[in-house]
């Protein structure tokens, strides 16, 4: 608005003025989750904005008209409504976010079918160098070449990773999980030095989890549609995963809740509760304070990443990608990124339940493909191991993970694509005035 603004004072029309602004201006939609989109009440825009629609050629009304939607009935100012209105060029984060947007906002183009809706995608990536394990570095570096960050767009350099020999590519995944579980132990143990934990909470903060076994990581935001607790729906048959004497299974989950996010945070003391259950024989681990630091353990130390979002609400979902790229297997609802990524061949997908509102249906129909593909698949792959000990099988589907996903899902692609797609036709009609 203020674009506009600056553009009246020169001597624009305000049709040409905002015409100019739209034509020159790039929004980037990144949630379908009601809560992500600001919405304020008439009276707040009242405080702050009487007097400047007035300077935008504009009444009241039509001022607050730029953010009406019919979720708001004439009482809210969207934000993106707004954004979307001013701009020629609007996308989401992922194909499937772009079409999941396209439905939500074709209110804006009425009579328009949605499929023609002027809303594209752009998925989203991740900074390899950021977050890349610095043995797995190392090692790429070796085979791929010593520019391979450089270059991680490059589908051809990726198809190297074949050549990376079974025993090296173990040998480091086998690392860079061990230091996960120092880096844990590490930390249970400065918080039992410095009275911060109790004896019990030393326990459930992981020092009993098992570098050998199959662990399986779970870390983000714990928004109610990621369901951090999909996994705890069936305890009897997630125990018998758990403490399987010969493929045992550990779960390792990190992450926080808004401050006002009253559903997450009860997510977040429900994991702890299994935490703390005994019968659950230390398996399951929660680590509190999860920032970047963390992070980067756990996307380069666990052996599958695991997002069991409700279908359509995960936008891209971005920590899967950093658990791609360190050799991790994901294991995820087909939903953001992952409907993209996922081949058949690279890790594993739940199909989601489409077309039916009722939310305990969708969580029992992911959760039962869930637990198959953990029982009939991941575990009995991991374990299925050759004379020299080395999961043969596992490595196969790691390489075909990082060949397809590295190159199409980094940073280095993504801002190509926001450049030839978005940026430079923008670009075209930005005004000289800046």
């Amino acid at each position: 608005m203020e674009r506009i603004r600056e553009l009246i004072q020169k001597g624009s029309t305000h049709a040409d003025a905002c015409e100019t602004i739209r034509q020159s201006t790039v929004f980037t939609t990144h949630t379908p989750v009601p809560a992500g989109h600001d919405v304020f009440p008439h009276h707040l825009m009242d405080r702050y904005f009487a007097g400047y629609w007035e300077q935008l050629g504009l009444s009241r009304e039509d001022f607050l008209r730029l953010g009406d939607t019919p979720e708001s009935q004439g009482q809210g100012f969207n934000m993106t409504a707004l954004a979307i209105r001013l701009a020629a060029h609007v996308n989401g984060v992922s194909r499937e976010h772009g079409q999941v947007s396209r439905e939500m906002w074709r209110h804006l183009w009425p009579g328009l079918p949605t499929e023609q809706v002027p809303i594209r995608s752009v998925t989203n990536g991740i900074h390899a160098p950021t977050w890349i394990a610095p043995e797995l570095n190392q090692l790429y570096g070796k085979y791929l070449g010593p520019a391979w960050a450089e270059r991680c767009d490059d589908t051809t350099m990726w198809q190297r990773v074949l050549d990376i020999p079974d025993q090296e590519l173990w040998a480091v995944r086998q690392t860079m999980k061990r230091k996960l579980m120092s880096f844990i132990r590490e930390r249970a143990r400065s918080g039992w030095m410095q009275g911060q934990l109790q004896a019990s909470q030393v326990l459930t903060r992981g020092t009993l989890l098992d570098p050998e076994a199959l662990t399986i990581g779970f870390a983000r935001r714990f928004a109610t549609y990621k369901r951090a607790t999909l996994l705890f729906r069936d305890l009897d048959r997630l125990k018998r995963l758990l403490h399987n004497q010969w493929r045992p299974v550990q779960l390792i989950f990190a992450g926080k809740a808004h401050p006002a996010d009253e559903p997450g945070r009860f997510f977040i003391h429900e994991v702890l509760s299994f935490c703390d259950d005994h019968k659950l024989g230390g398996h399951v681990a929660f680590l509190e304070n999860y920032d970047m630091h963390m992070a980067k353990f756990l996307v380069q130390g666990v052996d599958i990443w695991l997002n069991t979002p409700r279908f359509p609400l995960e936008a891209s979902g971005t920590s899967g990608q950093k658990a791609a790229l360190n050799g991790v297997i994901n294991l995820s609802v087909l939903d953001g990124w992952w409907k993209e990524g996922y081949n058949g061949a690279n890790g594993w997908g739940i199909e989601p339940l489409i077309g039916n509102s009722d939310i305990q249906a969708q969580d029992e129909h992911d959760a039962q493909q869930l637990y198959r593909l953990l029982e009939q698949e991941a575990v009995q792959l991991y374990y299925q191991r050759d004379l020299d000990g080395i999961p043969r099988g596992w490595l196969q589907l790691m390489k075909e993970n990082l060949r397809t996903n590295a190159p199409r899902f980094c940073t280095k692609r993504m801002v190509k694509e926001y450049v030839d797609n978005l940026y430079a036709p923008a670009m075209v009609r930005t005004p000289s005035i800046w």
